[in-house]
């Protein structure tokens, strides 16, 4: 069902409160902030202290000030007293056809390399048949994961990809640092957003500072996954869609892997003939779960 995100108790907070705390988050006095949206900094300072009231057209300018996204967007008109403006579209939803027909195009396309469809949170909403291979191949026990998949949950737990993936610390700290900006950058929370948090905190905090790779010869990250004589190794490259007026829209990514080294290639390569050759060819890309 198509409908208007809905803030949630959570996110019962004063306009005032909720203007401050994006202005700090963004690291913007009221100097450049007023400058940017193009008011007075004594109005500023009457909106944040709950001395004036914004007008929607004000929201709305604030809103695009912060670069704000839409979820986020919905709650700050919500604080205001206005009614939210996005809609949020679930992807199973008919609306959603020519998206899904979009994204499962690009799906076949990107085999024989490992490609996710991902939610804001790290979900795992949908893969290609090379992604559902290498989750199973690289993971302890996918089957002790609910779905669906979390990037977060299967980095950190003992019955994840740790034991598979060469050098884990460091994608460990990149991934779940990129998650920790993606849910506390945005000032919507729900029980769990915060549970994901929690966790993804406990671990950096183990994981400690990052290294100085300053002076590093590589050209970018990539993941080396081995279990036994198997070895891939990967880059990743994500892509969103384009002029996005639905919350769901916005926060989808797609993650492509791809091959860093000619043997990876050849790997994949082979993977995939193999299995185009069986006769049983296995399932399609996953479609998103019905909610």
């Amino acid at each position: 069902m198509t409908g208007l995100t809905t803030p949630t108790a959570t996110d019962a907070r004063s306009f005032g409160a909720l203007l401050r705390q994006w202005r700090h988050a963004r690291g913007t006095s009221q100097l450049a902030l007023s400058a940017r949206a193009r008011v007075s900094t004594r109005h500023l300072s009457y909106l944040e202290t709950g001395r004036a009231q914004p007008s929607r057209e004000m929201v709305l300018m604030l809103a695009r000030a912060f670069d704000m996204p839409l979820r986020d967007c919905n709650v700050f008109l919500h604080a205001a007293g206005f009614a939210p403006m996005y809609r949020e579209t679930p992807l199973h939803a008919h609306p959603m056809g020519p998206v899904r027909d979009a994204v499962e195009l690009l799906l076949r396309a990107t085999e024989p390399n490992p490609t996710f469809v991902l939610n804001r949170r790290g979900d795992i909403l949908q893969t290609n048949e090379t992604g559902q291979w290498l989750l199973a191949t690289f993971n302890e026990d996918i089957g002790s994961f609910a779905r669906p998949y979390n990037i977060v949950r299967l980095l950190v737990s003992p019955k994840g990809d740790r034991a598979y993936i060469e050098n884990w610390e460091e994608v460990a700290r990149m991934s779940l640092a990129r998650l920790r900006r993606d849910l506390g950058g945005a000032h919507v929370r729900d029980p769990t957003d915060e549970a994901l948090l929690k966790t993804i905190d406990s671990a950096l905090a183990r994981l400690g500072d990052a290294p100085d790779v300053s002076q590093s010869r590589h050209l970018l990250v990539t993941v080396r996954f081995r279990r036994g004589e198997l070895s891939l190794n990967l880059f990743s490259t994500q892509a969103t869609l384009g002029t996005q007026l639905d919350v769901t829209l916005q926060e989808l990514r797609i993650e492509m892997f791809f091959p860093a080294d000619e043997q990876s290639k050849r790997a994949l390569e082979d993977r995939r003939g193999r299995a185009l050759a069986a006769p049983d060819r296995g399932p399609r890309a996953r479609r998103p779960p019905q909610r």
